[in-house]
């Protein structure tokens, strides 16, 4: 009789714990995030088991574009997205009609010029064809680029939605073409140099810090962050996911997986 109501006990205590483990499961949250595969993707997987502990299930959405996150985001098909800078985004939703949020920042990926061809920007001739990206604010930021290594000068005061058409000195009379910002890396065989998103750089096998002929500043105002729909900004799993995106611990995995080709932009 004892030994019954032992296993019985013992019946009942596992009955209880497998409820409550089903309960614990049943109230972890999912947060569906667009991302690029490199650099953005690479940080979230790192924070993912530390956001588990938290109760919350991150899965990370690819994209190899510059738009389809912010139309999947907009459409609900993600909850947020990690690629972008505020001032890209800003003007993707005013072209658009979207109404976005940007979070607080998490890293500047200085955008730079690369070259199969040449060493130094020096060794740039007359004539010479260089790609940018077709997006208005980082083709934008690529004439700054440019005119900051002395290539070309723009009109005062366009900042990073300059456009060719801003372009009031080019004495080498280069041949700057817009492309589409994915597939500026396979455009380094048949140009002179090219000005790459850290993005697709990275992806590519380029190593901003040993391949950049001329890079942007540290001090960029470029910082990517996650974007959110406006209103989802407070959730509370969308609070967590920003936070642990800026710890210590993700700024010393930024620091040491891209070798200052990225900057942390929290302290």
């Amino acid at each position: 009789m004892k030994r019954r109501l032992l296993l019985n006990c013992a019946a009942v205590a596992f009955a209880i714990c497998a409820n409550t483990a089903g309960v614990s499961a049943s109230q972890a949250v999912e947060i569906k995030i667009g991302a690029s595969p490199v650099p953005a993707g690479d940080i979230l997987a790192f924070i993912q088991p530390e956001l588990a502990k938290q109760g919350i299930e991150l899965k990370i959405v690819e994209f190899s574009d510059y738009i389809q996150p912010n139309l999947a985001l907009a459409d609900k098909e993600i909850d947020a997205n990690f690629f972008q800078h505020k001032p890209f985004m800003d003007k993707f939703c005013e072209d658009r009609g979207l109404k976005l949020t940007a979070l607080p920042g998490v890293f500047i990926a200085p955008i730079a010029l690369y070259s199969n061809k040449i060493k130094d920007v020096k060794e740039i001739k007359k004539g010479d064809r260089i790609t940018i990206p077709n997006d208005p604010t980082n083709g934008g930021r690529a004439l700054q680029l440019l005119a900051g290594a002395g290539l070309i000068k723009l009109k005062p005061g366009v900042g990073h939605m300059a456009t060719v058409d801003d372009i009031t000195e080019n004495p080498l009379n280069l041949r700057i073409m817009e492309v589409e910002a994915a597939t500026l890396p396979r455009t380094l065989d048949d140009v002179k140099a090219s000005v790459i998103n850290q993005t697709y750089a990275l992806s590519s096998g380029l190593n901003p810090v040993k391949d950049a002929i001329v890079i942007e500043s540290k001090d960029s105002p470029y910082a990517n962050m996650v974007a959110v729909r406006t209103g989802d900004e407070n959730r509370p799993e969308i609070q967590k996911l920003n936070e642990t995106l800026r710890t210590p611990a993700v700024k010393d995995f930024i620091l040491k997986k891209y070798n200052g080709a990225l900057i942390p932009s929290f302290d």
